[in-house]
């Protein structure tokens, strides 16, 4: 399996594709991670097209096992970050 991609390398390739300097495509990659986080943190949605959508779930209080010692504990009520993948995504990666 590949390692993954820094965020230096990030930047690096995204200043390359974009044709611009690393400070450029830095502050354009910050952008975009401070909105994504705004916009799922309020509840909503960010589709990222050809890549998927980014969105929050809450997930309802319940009973969860302590894979150490057996016990049953309650878990309450939380959020989760989901990501549903795009079809043309999948589609590239095994096509």
């Amino acid at each position: 399996m590949a390692r993954p991609m820094t965020k230096t390398q990030l930047v690096a390739a995204l200043a390359e594709e974009m044709g611009a300097d690393k400070k450029s495509a830095s502050g354009a990659l910050d952008a975009i991670i401070a909105i994504i986080t705004k916009e799922v943190s309020a509840g909503g949605a960010v589709t990222l097209p050809g890549v998927g959508k980014i969105y929050c779930r809450e997930r309802p209080a319940r009973m969860v096992r302590n894979p150490a010692t057996g016990e049953q504990i309650h878990k309450d009520a939380d959020k989760v970050v989901k990501m549903t993948i795009a079809k043309a995504l999948k589609d590239s990666v095994n096509g």
